[in-house]
């Protein structure tokens, strides 16, 4: 199975509509969205084509191919409006004999690691910068953001098949990888 992962939406229809197209173009099976899918947060700056209405019809349309978890800005009301469970914490992936256990980042994290085992994967979103740490007890990885990257980082998503993390930029160029 082929997943496309991503994170940080924060509510622009322009980097949606790209994930969509990502989706197409890498034919995936799946999308993990980690979280931050339609308000952009008071810390942020307005997202290109900050539209949350277009955002809720580009993944509505997706919505049997996508798993969620939620974010910091993510509410119940958002929930009202997704036709896709968005209110989980977590989600866990079984690829191989690892468990990856995917977060937004703002409950779960390095700093407060979830309950997980030796070798294990936390996959989250959050802080918009893409990420490989290796730590004693796990691989922390982190896809960075579709529409609002910080430190400089590309608009990204990372992609999951046969044990290999792919790390994207918006247009498809790869440019990290690690295999599990």
């Amino acid at each position: 199975m082929k997943w496309l992962i991503a994170s940080d939406i924060h509510g622009s229809a322009y980097y949606c509509r790209c994930l969509a197209e990502a989706y197409e173009r890498e034919k995936a099976d799946k999308i993990l969205l980690l979280g931050d899918i339609l308000y952009h947060g008071p810390r942020n700056d307005l997202p290109r084509d900050y539209d949350p209405k277009q955002v809720c019809g580009i993944l509505n349309n997706l919505k049997r191919e996508i798993i969620c978890v939620r974010g910091n800005c993510d509410s119940e009301v958002d929930q009202m409006v997704l036709e896709f469970p968005i209110m989980a914490d977590y989600a866990l992936i079984a690829e191989r004999n690892t468990m990856v256990f995917a977060t937004h980042g703002h409950n779960f994290n390095c700093e407060k690691c979830p309950p997980i085992h030796s070798g294990d994967i936390l996959l989250h979103g959050h802080t918009h910068i893409p990420a490989l740490e290796k730590h004693p007890d796990f691989t922390y990885l982190n896809p960075g953001s579709l529409s609002i990257p910080k430190n400089d980082t590309p608009h990204s998503y990372m992609t999951l098949e046969d044990g290999c993390f792919l790390w994207k930029d918006i247009t498809g160029k790869e440019f990290q990888k690690h295999y599990i």
